[in-house]
Order: C-alpha cells, then sequence, then structure tokens
C-alpha cells in the first residue's frame, strides 16, 4: 500500500479546552483497559477524543474544541494525508482514541494511524469475497468502527461482526451474524452499549427479514436479538423480540414472511440515553417496496420506517413511533438520530431529533415515543403534513401508486430528501445541521413483476428513471435536482439559513464549538461554514467527491479535523451521470486527510484520468430485441451500472467495455461469473440466454447514442 504523507507543524497551540481533560477521560482504552461506557457518555468534558460514531451516545457530532474557529480557519491547511487502497464509496466516521486514529474503508477494511503523524500503525483486511458486493444495493461501503476496552469492532459486507486487538489490529474473534445464503449485508457502524456490542444489517431490497443482535464483547457469544417485524405467524424466534411482534402482527397481511422477508432492516442508525437506559433504533423500509406484494392487504406493517426504543441489555421493547406506516416509497427511519435536551413552550423536554428521507423534520418526547412536532425541510408532496395528535401523516391519496396503478412522481423520491448522512447539533447555536436535497422520483407500478434470484427485488419500475437522449431534456432535469446544507431550529421548527451545493450528493456534517460547520461535497470540495450565519470561510480541494462525515479531535493541544473522501454510494450508482453536478464528471481518489492550524501540506497533483475509448461495434439487433434488452437491464443491472447505461464513475461503464463488442466474453461476464471476485456474479438465473444477448445489443445501442453526441458536441465547437 502507497503512503503519502505531509506533516507540517505550525502555530503554537493556543490554550484551548482540550489540554484540561478531567482524569475520568485519561483513561487508556487502547491499552486495553476495561471501559464501562462512562468515557462516551462523558463525551462533553472530554473534547480531545472521538470515542463513538456519533462522538457521545447523544450522537451530536458535536465537537466542544475551540482552538479551530470562525476568526482563524482560514489557516487551516493539510497536516497529512493517506491514499486509501479501495476506489469506492468512502462512508466512515474515524475514531479518534488516546492518541490513535480509526477508519475503515470500502470493502470492509481497517486501518489505525498515529493521529499527528499519519503513520500507519496497522491495517486489518477482512478479505470479504467479492461476491458479496453483489448483494450491497449501495456501494461496498463501510461507515466505522465501534471500540471498547481495547478492541475495535467491525461489521463486514459479507455479514461477520470481527473484534480486533486496538493496539496490534490482530483478530480476537469473529462471528458470522447473519444467513449468507441471504441477500443480507453489513455497512453500519456498530456501537457498544453497556458491554453489548450492537449490529444490524442490510439488504431490504435483496429479499431479508431485518434484526439487530447484541453480542458479548469479551467472546462474540450472542446475548440477545431483537427482530424489526414479524416472522411467520405463530413460529416464534426465541428473540427478545418474541412478545411485542407477536402484537404488531395485525399489520401485516397476506404472506410476507414468505415474499420478500418482510425488509425492516437496520443498516445504519443507532443511539443510547444513558440516564433513561434507552437504546433507539432506526428501521428501515419493506420488502417489497409495493405493499401491494409485500403485504396484498395493506396495514402499518410495523416496525417498518419506525423509530424503536429497546433495553439495550436485554432487548426488551418499550416504545415505537412509525414516521411512514404502510411505507412504498422507501422511507427508511434509518437516518441520523440525535439526542438533546431542548426548551419547548417554556419546558425542556428531553428530545430525540430525526430528518428522514421522508421530507419532516421529527422532534420526539424520547421518554414515551410521542410526536412534539414534525414539519417539512425540504418540498414534499406525499402528505399534506403529520398530524400531532395522532403522529400519522395525512397522507396524499395520489402517492399511493400501488393502489391507483399511475405512476407518482414523489417528492422526495427513493433516495429522500436526506439518507445516512449524519447531521450535526450544535447546542451553542442550537440548530441542527442537515445534508439534505431536493431529488424526485418517478414511481411506476410494475405489472409483470417477478422475484429474481438475484439483484433487487422491488416491485417498481427502475426504466422509469430513463430520460430522453435530448441534452436539453437531461440538462433541465439536472437543474431541478439541488442540494443543500441547511440549518435548522428544531425548537422552532423553522429553516435558519440554506447553503447550496454543487451536487445533491454531499457528505455528512461536522459542527464545532469554534462555531464552524464543516462539510465535503460532491464537487470535490471540503469547506467550513459559519455556524451561526452559513457563511462560508474556508474550502479545500480534495480532488474526489465526499460522502463522508469529519471529526474533530486534539492531541498536544492542536485540534485536528480528519476526513475520509471518496466518491460513491446508491446516487451515483443508481442514476449514473446524472448524479454529477456542475463541474461534470466526479473523479474517486479515496483519501484519509487530516487538517490543522497553520500546516501546508499539499495533495499531489491528480494523474490523469486514463482515456477509454467508447464502444461502438456496429449494432446488431432489431428495435424489438433493444427493447427486451432495455426491460431487462432496467430490471438488474440499472442498480450497479446507472440508468441508461450511462455509469456514474463507480461501477463500470459498459458503453467502454469491451465485452460488448466479443459476444463469447460478454457471455462470459454474464452468465458465466467469470469477473464475479471483483463483485460482477453470473446472472444467468435472471435471464434467459436471448435476454442476456438483448442486453448486449441495448448497451450497444448506447454506445451509438453517445457517439453521435460526442461527433455533435465536436461539431459545435
Amino acid at each position: 500500500m502507497k503512503i503519502n504523507i505531509r506533516l507540517v507543524m505550525g502555530f503554537a497551540c493556543a490554550l484551548l479546552c482540550a489540554c484540561h481533560q478531567s482524569p475520568s477521560s485519561m483513561g487508556n482504552v487502547v491499552s486495553g483497559k476495561p471501559d464501562d461506557g462512562s468515557r462516551i457518555a462523558a463525551a462533553a468534558s472530554n473534547p480531545s477524543d472521538w470515542l463513538s460514531h456519533g462522538r457521545g451516545y447523544d450522537e451530536t457530532r458535536n465537537s466542544p474544541l475551540t482552538q479551530i474557529n470562525t476568526n482563524n480557519v482560514g489557516q487551516l491547511g493539510l497536516a497529512w494525508y493517506y491514499d486509501l487502497d479501495t476506489h469506492r464509496g468512502q462512508e466512515s466516521t474515524p475514531l479518534f482514541v488516546d492518541g490513535t486514529l480509526f477508519t475503515t474503508s470500502a470493502w470492509s477494511k481497517v486501518q489505525a494511524f498515529d493521529g499527528v503523524s499519519g503513520k500507519l500503525l496497522w491495517a486489518y483486511d477482512p478479505q470479504v469475497p467479492g461476491e458479496a458486493g453483489a448483494k450491497a444495493c449501495c456501494d461496498v461501503v463501510n461507515r466505522g468502527v465501534a471500540y471498547w476496552g481495547g478492541k475495535v469492532f467491525v461489521g463486514t459486507l459479507d455479514g461477520r461482526l470481527i473484534a480486533l486487538d486496538a493496539k496490534s489490529g490482530k483478530v480476537i474473534w469473529s462471528t458470522l451474524t447473519v444467513d449468507q445464503s441471504k441477500g443480507y449485508t453489513i455497512t453500519g457502524a456498530p456501537r457498544v452499549v453497556k458491554g453489548r456490542v450492537l449490529i444490524g444489517n442490510g439488504g431490504a431490497e435483496f429479499g431479508v427479514r431485518g434484526y439487530l443482535t447484541a453480542y458479548d464483547p469479551d467472546t462474540g457469544k450472542l446475548v440477545w436479538r431483537f427482530y424489526t417485524v414479524p416472522g411467520d405467524p405463530g413460529v416464534k424466534d426465541g428473540a427478545a423480540s418474541d412478545a411485542i411482534l407477536a402484537k404488531v402482527t395485525s399489520t401485516w397481511t397476506g404472506e410476507w414472511w414468505k415474499n420478500g422477508g418482510g425488509g425492516g432492516t437496520v443498516w445504519d442508525s443507532l443511539a443510547y440515553d444513558p440516564e433513561l437506559d434507552l437504546l433507539y433504533v432506526g428501521v428501515g423500509n419493506g420488502s417489497y417496496w409495493r405493499r401491494t406484494l409485500r403485504s396484498q392487504g395493506g396495514g402499518d406493517n410495523l416496525f417498518l420506517a419506525s423509530i424503536v426504543a429497546l433495553r439495550p441489555e436485554t432487548g426488551e421493547y418499550v416504545w415505537h413511533y412509525q414516521e411512514t406506516p404502510g411505507d412504498e416509497w422507501d422511507y427508511v427511519a434509518t437516518s441520523h438520530m440525535i439526542l438533546a435536551d431542548l426548551p419547548i413552550e417554556g419546558q425542556m423536554r428531553k428530545v430525540l431529533m430525526q430528518a428522514p428521507k421522508n421530507g419532516f423534520f421529527y422532534v420526539l418526547d424520547r421518554t414515551n415515543g410521542k410526536l412534539i412536532s414534525a414539519e417539512p425541510y425540504v418540498p414534499v408532496n406525499w402528505a399534506k403534513g403529520i398530524d400531532k395528535t395522532t403522529g400519522r401523516p395525512n397522507f396524499n391519496p395520489d402517492a399511493d401508486y400501488a393502489k391507483t396503478g399511475k405512476p407518482w412522481l414523489a417528492m422526495p423520491g427513493a433516495l429522500g430528501a436526506h439518507d445516512w448522512m449524519p447531521m450535526a447539533y450544535n447546542p451553542g447555536t442550537g440548530y441542527v445541521y442537515i445534508p439534505a436535497y431536493e431529488l424526485g422520483f418517478p414511481y411506476v407500478s410494475d405489472p409483470n413483476f417477478k422475484p429474481m434470484p438475484k439483484g433487487v427485488n422491488l416491485g417498481v419500475d427502475l426504466g422509469a428513471l430513463n430520460l430522453p437522449d435530448d441534452p436539453k431534456v437531461k440538462d433541465a432535469v439536472r437543474k431541478t435536482v439541488r442540494g443543500y446544507l441547511i440549518a435548522w431550529d428544531p425548537k422552532t421548527q423553522k429553516e435558519v439559513w440554506r447553503v447550496p451545493q454543487p451536487s445533491a450528493w454531499n457528505g455528512g456534517v461536522l459542527s464545532t464549538s469554534g462555531n464552524l460547520v464543516f462539510e465535503g461535497n460532491g464537487g470535490c470540495e471540503f469547506e467550513a461554514f459559519d455556524a451561526r450565519t452559513g457563511k462560508r470561510l474556508w474550502s479545500y480541494d480534495v480532488q474526489t467527491g465526499v460522502i463522508a462525515p469529519p471529526i474533530s479531535w486534539a492531541k498536544d493541544g492542536n485540534q485536528y479535523i480528519t476526513l475520509v473522501a471518496g466518491w460513491g454510494g446508491a446516487y451515483p450508482l443508481l442514476v449514473g451521470g446524472l448524479s454529477w453536478g456542475d463541474k461534470g464528471p466526479v473523479p474517486n481518489r479515496s483519501r484519509v486527510l487530516t487538517f490543522s492550524l497553520g500546516a501546508s501540506g499539499k495533495l499531489p497533483d491528480p494523474a490523469p484520468e486514463p482515456l477509454k475509448p467508447l464502444q461502438t461495434p456496429p449494432q446488431f439487433a432489431d428495435q424489438a430485441t433493444i427493447a427486451l434488452g432495455q426491460k431487462a437491464y432496467d430490471r438488474t443491472c440499472v442498480v450497479c451500472h446507472g440508468s441508461g447505461a450511462v455509469s456514474g464513475g463507480i461501477a463500470p461503464d459498459l458503453r467502454y467495455s469491451v465485452a460488448i463488442a466479443n459476444k463469447p466474453y460478454w457471455d462470459g461476464v454474464v452468465s458465466g461469473g467469470i469477473l464475479s471476485s471483483k463483485g460482477m456474479v453470473s446472472f444467468k438465473e435472471n435471464f434467459t440466454p436471448e435476454e442476456i444477448e438483448a442486453i448486449r445489443a441495448y448497451v450497444v445501442s448506447r454506445a451509438h447514442v453517445q457517439a453521435a453526441e460526442n461527433a455533435r458536441q465536436s461539431g459545435d465547437k
């Protein structure tokens, strides 16, 4: 692995609170001493470290550090960088513990660095089989590690939970958390609460049943499991969820446990309140998306799109709140949750805040799950509001595309108004900072839907994403897609300011007590804003799109900002070239970057992107065959290779593949699985030989369309 490190120690340190750690914060977790969670719970009084995914159990992602502030952020420079060996989406939140920086990268790899120098201390590769990538709907990403008592915990894409020695990176134990014969993946970061390592999973689009599992951190032994949707009625799981699921089975109809598994995966957000001893779990979407397929008689389908409160030691159910009953738009409740105490209507309330995909900002009473308020933070058309008495949406009947049988252009769309990218809450300003966007989605029921053995099974026609080839139409659509950093006041449920971003797909957020907000974007910039006004104060070209959130930490009196950068994720995979903002194609140059005041390190000039020739073999099929190929492509291939066969730069752009000019090679890839080790498994179970050839004909036709457009643009010049 190539290491590129630049370190410049500049600026004598200013006196800051990071220099005055409390005695309780000085324990050396990396050395292996036991940890009871008190350091994480007391994160506000331990400003130097970043000990848990959201910094503290409350997941505020606010650093109390003030050395870097609005007055001097312009002096921020690159201290060091490290080039990663995985050029896929990078979504990791680093941890900083007693001088050591822990990160993850795509394919569930783990790295440990000396935080100040950037020296690589150790690296761990779990050797995830490439075939596992075919089960990942939204890239082969990983969002980070947890640590506890000298151990680092990581979930792997193929469904393992692994404990590593924090000093050496050696494996202590490994346990399989999923049935690998099914479409499960793990992309989320574990948490450790009260001596329980917590991990969920993904895969609802691939037909699985969701759950959260707690393991013993010393042995990897399963302690409890909570399933988020009922299984076969009358059949107990022997799990912590048995009692409550018996009560909510009535919200389901048909044979959901057979047809897609129900979904409800816990693939990202968790939060914990030590005082109330409540663990808050964000639950995902249904399997299938279309409720008429998933639960033929309708129903709310608990606990889909819900926040569920549990006892962390036992998994005992306490309460739930369902944000989108009967969800059929992929409006998950897995988006980042934040816990805070807020003055609302003259009374201090213990609240949970979430800005989920469905476009409403929710403020809940976290003691009991009751709705306090919910207001839209982006344009919303699927519901006319949230009833404050019942907590239920006032649905727009036209949004029920499965029932009406008519197409529905939803705002927000399936990627939401805010996906997994973490937001942040600054108690000093009282604002929540949301990486939001406006991105519609055309929901069209697929009347001929039949579940495929491999790939996603949604029940909707993804071919509706295809746009006419007219460049003016595409430009017009691209201009309707907007991304923002929004400052939101949760007390008043009103926007305070917003900053437009060059892309809809941007990074997670960090706020600091230096009155700063940091966010990277899809235009390859890492930026700092005034937390009170939104004024842009600093920017750095990181040479790649950013989707991960930064952190801040301190060592020896100096404050640092660390970011893992690398373009990818669901958006560019699915929509392809339309994911690019005003600057055109977004490269992936995956890196860990650390910044400090006065540093003057520089990134190397980017190497020229290798030019791959467009493949334009003779078209060999009639329009009926091409149409058949397009239908098959949109059914399975589009989720990786992009709408209209235009890649967003993550998976290969098939129009440039030599395979489309070589039928035996094409058949070897699509049917024979000769590239399985790179994630391209065989899809012979999905397609007939005629369909496989028709897909090739479709891609060849798309290459010719691009060639014609290239010629037109050349002529215009």
